[in-house]
């Protein structure tokens, strides 16, 4: 029985975006942690055929239970190898037994197939998840990122240097890199396992997604600068974006982090401890309910918002709905998007808020571009600033200045971001000299972003106003000055690999060129 109960309590967490599968499983310290992480992965897979078998025999209601535990253990009666439980459940279920099998012998003729694996999609018949890079960022609150890949070249790792293309990270064995966007972050092949790993352990490493690590550094990317910041997570647990936003503070200043789930919250805390996290203020709380004019509150200059929203780019959490979910899956999609505005139009209203970062795991445009465009029509005093222009993945048109991600085109889980930022006279003046890149001082420069960013914006209020801003160009000016941005090439030592480098393309050597004649003219 705890074999099940476990599983669906991992199912629920997974569903509210608390981690992933394998960390929750490893975290859950569960005596056989291979069955009970197979027992999720498989209900996880057949999801949308169990939840219609489940409605189909009006399971829930004859037997009282919730829908994730009646998942686990219909998987296990009808598609796995049994029920491994006695007592109460399996006598509860064995009731059900005949009618279950019944259901999904109608889904196989139905669709015509005679195995259980048919009925899957095709894209759910090919693992995908195991595909992507095991991301891992090195907690520079607790060690440096030099210290990190020494430790792990001693164990018997290959450190192939600092990664230049998407290419770079389909790794193999025991070969890793330096990720290209974040200095921070260290890509590994992709089944590698830290879960019991000394660093992991000891808080020196994080592991989740590279997209989660993007949110934190597109909204502080400019603390560094400033003495005693004040940020807020809005919708905080489990935490690893928390701890990553005291790491890029260096534990100075304040970090407020909300949440509304208790249990949740001393869960998140136990992680801060771990990972050396002394900034911090956690607060058992509804965001909306949080006074922006409280006087606590009077510094805030900066918010990471998440809310809660669909999964649907979780690898986990494909969103492969039965012809029954689907018209019960766009209401809830459009009850997430208003709720996602309210806390959006919410975070908006603390007085000296200067940039906030709206993010989700989400890939539905209802939750994304639609949200965004709908709180700049009613919050005329903010714009969208342009975000990590070398991005492979952008927004949909017309809010290319998001980033949205996908497991083709940035090897990581669905995610989307957008940054907002206050619209003032004097953010005009300073948009000349600001570089809105939020990865600038963490990642090799990169000429062609440099570029790009440098452009002043106009004020953004409309969809008709966006459209507008994303047809200007750079000027001249803008154009040369930026174009002088070079690359050095490093070589390993000690008889390592070459560290992968980028080419010089024939444009940005003349654009050097031109900026070069035009400073020796000025002389």
């Amino acid at each position: 029985m705890a074999l099940y109960a476990k599983a669906a309590e991992i199912l629920e967490k997974v569903e509210r975006k608390q981690a992933t599968v394998k960390t929750l499983v490893y975290d859950s310290k569960f005596q056989n942690i291979k069955q009970l992480f197979a027992l999720v992965c498989e209900t996880q897979k057949f999801s949308s055929i169990l939840q219609e078998i489940i409605e189909s025999t009006k399971l829930l209601k004859q037997t009282k239970i919730k829908m994730n535990l009646a998942k686990v253990l219909v998987y296990d009666l009808v598609i796995g190898k049994g029920l491994k439980c006695g007592g109460a459940w399996k006598a509860l279920m064995m009731k059900h037994r005949s009618r279950l099998q019944a259901a999904l012998a109608r889904m196989k003729i139905k669709q015509k197939v005679s195995r259980n694996q048919d009925l899957l999609s095709s894209s759910l018949q090919q693992p995908e998840g195991d595909q992507l890079p095991r991301y891992v960022r090195v907690n520079t609150l607790k060690t440096t990122v030099k210290d990190a890949i020494d430790y792990f070249k001693r164990e018997g790792f290959s450190y192939l240097g600092q990664a230049y293309r998407l290419d770079d990270l389909n790794l193999k064995g025991k070969s890793f890199v330096g990720d290209l966007h974040l200095s921070d972050l260290l890509v590994f092949s992709p089944k590698t396992d830290f879960h019991d790993h000394n660093l992991y352990k000891a808080g020196h490493i994080i592991l989740q997604d590279k997209g989660l690590w993007t949110c934190p550094c597109t909204t502080v990317y400019l603390i560094s600068q400033q003495a005693s910041s004040h940020v807020l997570d809005a919708c905080a647990a489990p935490g690893n974006k928390t701890s990553h936003l005291a790491a890029i503070m260096k534990n100075k200043g304040r970090l407020f982090a909300f949440d509304l789930d208790a249990k949740r919250l001393s869960t998140m805390s136990t992680l801060l401890l771990r990972a050396g996290v002394t900034c911090q203020q956690l607060a058992n709380q509804d965001f909306l309910k949080v006074d922006p004019d409280g006087p606590q509150y009077k510094d805030v200059e900066y918010i990471l918002l998440d809310p809660s929203c669909s999964g649907s780019g979780m690898v986990c959490l494909r969103d492969e709905a039965s012809p029954s979910q689907k018209e019960q899956d766009k209401r809830r999609l459009q009850a997430l998007a208003a709720f996602q505005l309210h806390c959006l139009n919410h975070a908006l209203r603390f007085p000296r808020l200067q940039r906030v970062v709206y993010s989700t795991c989400s890939i539905h445009t209802e939750e994304n571009e639609q949200v965004v465009a709908a709180c700049l029509l009613q919050n005329t005093g903010f714009r969208l600033v342009p975000l990590l222009l070398q991005w492979p993945e952008r927004g949909l048109a017309p809010l290319t200045k998001c980033l949205r991600a996908s497991t083709t085109k940035t090897l990581t889980h669905g995610f989307f971001v957008a940054l907002l930022e206050r619209h003032t006279a004097q953010s005009l003046e300073e948009q000349a000299s600001e570089t809105l890149n939020p990865v600038a001082e963490m990642s090799p420069s990169s000429p062609s972003a440099s570029k790009d960013i440098h452009e002043v914006q106009e004020p953004i209020s409309t969809t008709k106003d966006i459209d507008m801003a994303e047809e200007a160009k750079p000027t001249e000016e803008n154009t040369e000055t930026s174009g002088g941005v070079k690359k050095k090439r490093k070589k390993k030592k000690d008889g390592d690999k070459e560290a992968l480098e980028p080419k010089a393309t024939e444009e940005q050597t003349n654009t050097s060129g031109r900026a070069n004649r035009k400073k020796a003219k000025v002389e």
